[in-house]
């Protein structure tokens, strides 16, 4: 922006006021360039000043960095214990590392009063190094609390650049373990049932989600006036009896997939999910053709309990060995509760001579990575997602209680994944 002690030039200023239209809208015209060429000028003379002394653009890209919802994000408040709500927008991973301070601050204070000596031992890579340093405490006469360090990442290769948000999986509340135990504990080799919504037309895209889903099968559902139109709950039997894991039925909307509900067999739960901005893979531009490898699967940016059952729904869907020739990954990254769903072929390949580096979010190139570049190509299809319900068994039925209803939040920086 313009300085304050800037000022306008005098052409862009007229001595008196005019009620003719012309004349004001090239007042308008004239005040309008002579506050672009203020500013233009300023924005050359920064530049000045910041070739002489780099420190200055430092210091101002640290102060312009813009605040986004992400970052007002905020959460609820709770007492003791994390309740039994999946509707609770609490940090687990914050919840997790608070509860292991004030237990390593409560083995302190008890070593301070009996007075023992607290070990302070470094963590290494190495677990033959742990097993050196447990002999050498046992020297030790008096009885000792060992308290573990981390170790800073090793410096032959160089962190993210940006913070970390990945999923932590291990973080799961004991709760919702004990209400969905085999949520929690994935299949070994899952099997997926994918049909549609009666008479529906989305049959290229129920057989688009079988190239997405491993060992899944799509089934047309009937649309025939004499035929038996099958219940989401007989479908969900006769695919349970059958050996399927997971149940998918994709909705549809003026010929558009609208919803995808997914029943985690046998005995539910079932989420419902609405579909936006569905692209098939051909119509992206450079499009690669997906093969049958299993790909691999990054889940990104789940933080709360429900977005934790959410991740694990969709751990469950997919080989939890993936076959790394093929080069594939599935991305779920939630940001504001909306999942995007990506397919990517990835390659690792020398820089060019005409390509950067990879620079960081402090405008450094990354150490580690100058001559390495990673080259994607999308392979489709590309959707968003949203939790609207979860269903405690398979389908809403009368007097049902559900698990999880999403309602309109007041609070535009509440988030419940």
């Amino acid at each position: 922006m313009a300085s304050s002690k800037t000022f306008l030039s005098s052409k862009s200023a007229l001595p008196f006021r005019t009620a003719n239209k012309a004349k004001r809208r090239d007042f308008h015209i004239k005040q309008k360039k002579a506050r672009d060429s203020i500013k233009r000028d300023e924005r050359f003379r920064r530049r000045r000043e910041e070739e002489k002394d780099p420190r200055l653009r430092e210091e101002r890209q640290a102060r312009n960095k813009p605040i986004t919802i992400d970052q007002k994000r905020t959460w609820d408040d709770i007492g003791g214990d994390e309740g039994d709500a999946l509707g609770l927008a609490v940090d687990v991973d914050r919840i997790k590392r608070q509860k292991t301070a004030d237990t390593n601050n409560d083995m302190e204070d008890a070593a301070a009063i009996n007075g023992e000596k607290v070990d302070e031992v470094e963590d290494d890579a190495d677990s033959m190094l742990d097993e050196d340093s447990d002999e050498a405490s046992n020297v030790d006469d008096k009885p000792s609390i060992r308290k573990r360090k981390l170790q800073p990442t090793p410096t032959n290769r160089a962190t993210s650049p940006t913070t970390s948000t990945g999923t932590n999986l291990d973080l799961s509340p004991e709760y919702l373990l004990s209400k969905f135990p085999t949520l929690f504990k994935p299949p070994p080799e899952p099997k997926i049932l994918i049909t549609t919504s009666i008479n529906s037309t989305l049959y290229n895209e129920g057989s688009l989600l079988t190239s997405l889903f491993p060992n899944s099968t799509f089934i047309r559902r009937t649309a025939h006036h004499y035929g038996h139109k099958f219940s989401v709950r007989e479908i969900s039997k006769f695919a349970s009896n059958r050996g399927y894991t997971t149940l998918i039925v994709l909705m549809e909307d003026q010929k558009r997939p609208a919803g995808l509900d997914i029943v985690h067999l046998p005995s539910g739960p079932m989420f419902h999910f609405t579909i936006s901005n569905w692209v098939d893979g051909k119509r992206l531009p450079g499009h690669g053709n997906p093969t049958n490898h299993f790909p691999e699967l990054i889940l990104n940016n789940f933080r709360t309990p429900l977005g934790l059952l959410t991740a694990h729904l969709f751990r469950t869907m997919f080989p939890p060995q993936p076959e790394l020739a093929g080069r594939q990954v599935v991305t779920l990254h939630n940001q504001r509760d909306y999942i995007f769903l990506r397919r990517h072929r990835y390659v690792f390949r020398e820089k060019r001579s005409t390509e950067k580096s990879v620079v960081g979010t402090d405008g450094k190139v990354v150490k580690g990575v100058e001559d390495i570049r990673a080259g994607l190509q999308e392979l489709g299809p590309r959707f968003t997602l949203k939790l609207r319900r979860i269903d405690r068994g398979i389908q809403r039925t009368s007097g049902q209680e559900w698990e999880w209803k999403a309602g309109m939040e007041k609070v535009r920086t509440r988030f419940q994944m």
